[in-house]
């Protein structure tokens, strides 16, 4: 049976973190991850994980100057120091915490400097969240949604991770927005099952529940059924009219 983790970037966004938490167990999630959780202390997550007894799958590096327009820092040449610091932070929040997963943002960058970096930055994040048990995940996003990102297909992702080939680097396989960059689903998934990490659902195009749209969220859930996938699968929606009237696909998809 499929299990859930509710991304707390996008639901229940009204809520502090911690009380975002304990909207995802009540609501039947089986684990949470968030975005950027880096101004609510480490001590009162941390509570709201051990009270609810739900993991925190991942978090996001910071965008960086998100008024100028960064979205990340990790693959932009002449801003490595930044991205390091950016990486230090995250990580030390997610050992804080005991989250398994952090993702390092690329950001808006191109060409052959810019992958070189982004492997230099992500070779320094492997070895500083290793000791942890933390692995590193990168995660191709479509050009609608992160015009200019760096980090665009999967194949792109895959290259990069066997560039750096750290045991701890993997991928964030979000059918959003590979469904919108590339499609062929369940094709994709079975190749890359190797080096995926973590994956994320919602609604195409609208990036609503993942209840309608271009994808059939069963089927999905069927094929990873079939490959011996058992991971939480990350809900990163956007809820069309509250988070807690939104969750009739989560019956839907555990019932098969």
């Amino acid at each position: 049976m499929a299990t859930f983790s509710a991304n707390l970037g996008f639901l229940w966004r009204e809520l502090p973190l911690p009380d975002a938490i304990r909207a995802a167990r009540r609501a039947g999630f089986d684990a949470v991850e968030c975005h950027f959780p880096y101004e609510v202390s480490t001590e009162d997550v941390r509570a709201a994980l051990s009270e609810t007894g739900l993991a925190m799958l991942g978090i996001n590096t910071i965008r960086g100057r998100e008024a100028a327009g960064d979205n990340g820092l990790a693959a932009i040449p002449e801003r490595q120091e930044e991205a390091r610091a950016a990486i230090r932070q995250a990580v030390d929040y997610a050992a804080a915490i005991g989250a398994a997963n952090v993702h390092v943002m690329a950001g808006k960058a191109e060409g052959e400097a810019a992958r070189r970096t982004f492997v230099e930055n992500l070779l320094y994040a492997t070895e500083l969240a290793r000791p942890h048990g933390i692995t590193i995940l990168i995660e191709p996003l479509n050009h609608y949604d992160a015009p200019d990102y760096f980090l665009t297909t999967s194949a792109q992702a895959a290259e990069i991770i066997d560039a750096v080939g750290a045991t701890n680097l993997k991928l964030m396989f979000d059918c959003y927005h590979i469904q919108i960059m590339e499609g062929d689903l369940t094709r994709r998934i079975e190749a890359l099952m190797p080096v995926i990490g973590h994956i994320q659902i919602a609604a195409v195009p609208d990036r609503g529940e993942p209840d309608h749209g271009e994808v059939d969220y069963r089927h999905i859930v069927h094929s990873l059924d079939a490959m011996g996938y058992g991971r939480p699968l990350g809900a990163e929606y956007r809820p069309a009219a509250g988070t807690d009237a939104s969750l009739g696909w989560m019956t839907v998809l555990k019932s098969g």
